[in-house]
């Protein structure tokens, strides 16, 4: 057993609130020269509902600690939890399962198929898991951020701003637990960035959604209940 798993025992403390957790999560790069250490020993909760930045300056290492958290990529050490679910003793399929069910994605490319339309883009991850009344589902989460006139638009057609929105529609659509956004507003200009930013806090508080995010900007995490600092590789502090 952990260590934080024999202090919460020795304490009779509940951890059901816990939706993601990291234990000593590191990532090491291997060259011919040396081996570059990415991400060392993050540990850390993050509560149903919460809402958490994780700040530093670029090549700290937030990024990589994100795709960690989301098991988009693979530590070389440690361990991490989603929904009580250890990603690392699950196959690289089970991990995509439990992401469908479970997690949504912003990122800052907005990462839109530009051979789909908007309508077509947000149906996408509901008809990967068989959900039903996927394009019914889909026109509604994109009328609530304001593209139920661009339904038919593909992406080339639509300004970055309305990409992203895109985005946020299509990572809401599944009603995840947990959203992940990376620099969602690193390609926006700061009015459109801070609309952006508006729909993510307003889907947080309605849905209950755990929202973890990487940024530099923190005027952005200081609206965040809670921020996670690193530098350098390392979790320095929270507050």
């Amino acid at each position: 057993m952990s260590a934080l798993g024999r202090i919460e025992e020795r304490e009779g403390v509940a951890r059901a609130d816990v939706i993601v957790r990291a234990e000593g999560l590191t990532k090491q790069v291997t060259t011919p020269d040396h081996t570059l250490t990415i991400v060392r020993d993050a540990t850390f909760d993050v509560r149903q509902g919460e809402a958490v930045a994780i700040v530093g300056a670029s090549g700290s290492g937030k990024s990589t600690l994100l795709g960690l958290l989301a098991g988009l990529d693979v530590p070389s050490g440690g361990r991490a939890w989603i929904g009580g679910e250890e990603l690392f003793a699950l196959s690289e399929d089970g991990r995509a399962r439990l992401r469908g069910r479970m997690v949504g994605f912003v990122f800052q490319s907005f990462q839109l198929l530009p051979a789909l339309t908007a309508l077509e883009n947000v149906m996408l991850p509901l008809e990967l898991a068989g959900g039903a009344d996927a394009r019914a589902r889909a026109r509604g989460v994109l009328e609530r951020v304001g593209l139920g006139e661009r339904l038919g638009h593909y992406p080339r057609q639509l300004s970055g701003g309305e990409q992203q929105r895109v985005a946020v529609a299509r990572a809401f659509v599944t009603e995840p637990r947990v959203l992940f956004a990376d620099e969602p507003t690193g390609n926006l200009d700061s009015e459109t960035g801070e609309h952006v930013i508006e729909l993510l806090f307003e889907m947080n508080r309605e849905r209950g959604t755990t929202l973890v995010l990487v940024t530099h900007d923190m005027a952005l995490a200081r609206r965040c209940d809670r921020r996670i600092h690193i530098a350098a590789a390392r979790i320095t502090h929270e507050d």
